[in-house]
């Protein structure tokens, strides 16, 4: 009883403290109030306000009218119990502008997955698929209830956990990992030993003799001589390849918001040249690799990549993947070196022509600048045009120039965190199975059989299932907040706010 009355005493002062914030008509007869509200809620207002007007049997009637305002208007994505938790990911980073691309769309799918990469074993992913599917079935009845902080949270995201097991049990048959244990899935082994003991450092290796295996990797490779540089091989070339594919999208979606808000200098001298230096160094990067995969070349990439700045005249002798290597070498590193200027200086000079131009009295429109900040807080009055300062531009371009291109070769390079997690998950894995569940499981007593067991289990369970989880979605977090969001995404709006009931908490005065 006393619960229902607190309840209802909340409502009525949140009830107050709304009517509160409206201003009295010149007449003293009806209230005036200014707020937003989405544009697909507009005729729903209108009819609920026409019909609060009927019960209330009000003599003033009802004007329902849209107006301008200097502030931006507030950020407002429509959700579901699948998006919500991908959309409060993106969030927890800040709030997108007003109409700015919304990055949860992608990150639904690219986030789950980033996470596979690194976690990629079917054993662990079907662990993880039982707990999304437990949770997922018992939804009605932990909605609810009141949980603690840990279960609330990993409540909320069950449909995140639900995409990431089966994303990793994709990746875990794509690496053939089942538990650290490779199967002979999607039929036989390409290879054959050449003597009875694959595993041993003596033995000339593995011997190719019928077609590759269809699905992932081949399951000789696991405790052959060569599978850790084989693995190592793999996952850093394809860390790289996931990692310039997804920082492309982001300056792709950079583009899109540039032509939303039509601002035609953004497109050329931000767009344009950041496109060319990414994919001169590292796309081209990347092309080297798919082409050394289908090639089966020796080339060593590191010698490419260095001497490609260091020596751009040398010749490449065995390190030559394709006829004319070297003058496109050239003509790449070339139009690097000239994007990063291009990023700097016309940008700044340009805007500081057209507002010249601007306060001579000629007709132009709004000076619309993606880098200036719109850091207008709700309640602000802030002006619409601002004093234009050369120096201020000038500085922030700098920094945003000196950011991407540095950032291009670290953000790169933090991609290969996939590769270094997906591999220490991997080599856990097998520790944990060879050195503890096969050691016990090859004495004869049955305690240590049991205890190795039960050790093997526990650190299954809160190292690799807890512990690798959390870290490879902090990693995969990482991924998407800096190295793919800040190729767009300004994220300096706020959010939509809608007086509602269900808001309230037990917290509120």
């Amino acid at each position: 009883m006393f619960e229902r009355s607190m309840a209802l005493v909340r409502k009525e002062k949140a009830v107050y403290d709304t009517l509160n914030m409206l201003n009295f008509d010149v007449t003293k007869k009806c209230l005036v109030g200014e707020g937003w509200c989405p544009l697909f809620a507009k005729t729903q207002i209108q009819e609920t306000l026409q019909r609060a007007t009927f019960d209330s049997s009000s003599q003033v009637g009802i004007i329902f009218h849209a107006m301008g305002d200097a502030d931006p208007p507030p950020t407002y994505f429509r959700t579901n119990r699948f998006t919500n938790a991908f959309q409060e990911i993106v969030d927890a980073y800040g709030v997108a502008r007003y109409q700015e691309a919304n990055p949860a769309v992608y990150t639904v799918i690219t986030f789950p997955f980033l996470f596979a990469v690194m976690f990629g074993d079917w054993g662990h992913g079907l662990c993880l698929l039982l707990l999304a599917l437990f949770l997922i079935a018992r939804e009605s009845r932990f909605a609810s209830q009141k949980l603690g902080s840990f279960m609330e949270m990993l409540f909320g995201g069950r449909y995140v956990v639900l995409l990431m097991s089966i994303f990793s049990i994709f990746c875990g048959l794509l690496y053939n990992e089942f538990f650290s244990v490779a199967f002979h899935i999607f039929g036989s082994s390409a290879f054959k030993c050449r003597d009875d003991q694959c595993s041993d450092a003596q033995t000339a290796g593995l011997v190719k003799f019928r077609d590759p295996y269809p699905f992932g990797v081949d399951p000789s490779w696991r405790g052959s001589r060569t599978e850790l540089p084989f693995l190592n091989s793999l996952k850093m070339k394809m860390s790289i390849l996931l990692g310039v594919t997804q920082m492309n999208v982001g300056i792709i979606l950079s583009y899109f918001n540039a032509r939303f808000f039509n601002n035609s200098i953004d497109v050329r001298y931000e767009f344009v040249p950041q496109l060319i230096f990414l994919n001169s160094l590292f796309g081209y990067l990347s092309i080297l690799i798919i082409i050394k995969w289908c090639t089966g070349s020796q080339a060593d990439l590191y010698h490419v990549m260095i001497y490609m700045f260091l020596s751009p005249m040398e010749e490449l002798g065995e390190n030559q993947l394709f006829w004319g290597q070297r003058p496109l070498q050239i003509f790449l590193l070339l139009i690097a070196i000239i994007a990063a200027p291009w990023i700097l200086f016309p940008k700044p000079f340009i805007l500081k022509k057209l507002n010249s131009e601007r306060f001579q009295g000629r007709s132009y429109g709004i000076l619309r600048n993606s880098e200036m900040d719109l850091d207008a807080e709700p309640g602000s009055s802030r002006q619409h045009h601002e004093e234009f300062n050369f120096s201020e531009v000038f500085v922030h371009q700098l920094i945003h120039t000196i950011e991407f291109v540095l950032g291009a070769v670290s953000n790169t390079a933090s991609y290969l965190r996939l590769w270094a997690l997906s591999l220490a998950h991997s080599e856990l894995s097998t520790v944990f199975y060879e050195k503890v569940l096969l050691l016990a499981w090859g004495y004869d007593n049955l305690l240590v059989k049991a205890i190795g067991l039960a050790v093997f289990a526990f650190a299954t369970a809160f190292i690799l299932l807890m512990m690798e989880t959390l870290s490879a979605f902090l990693h995969a977090l990482r991924l998407h907040w800096v190295e793919f969001q800040n190729k767009f995404y300004h994220g300096d709006g706020y959010k939509f706010r809608p007086f509602s009931f269900n808001a309230l908490t037990e917290d509120d005065d």
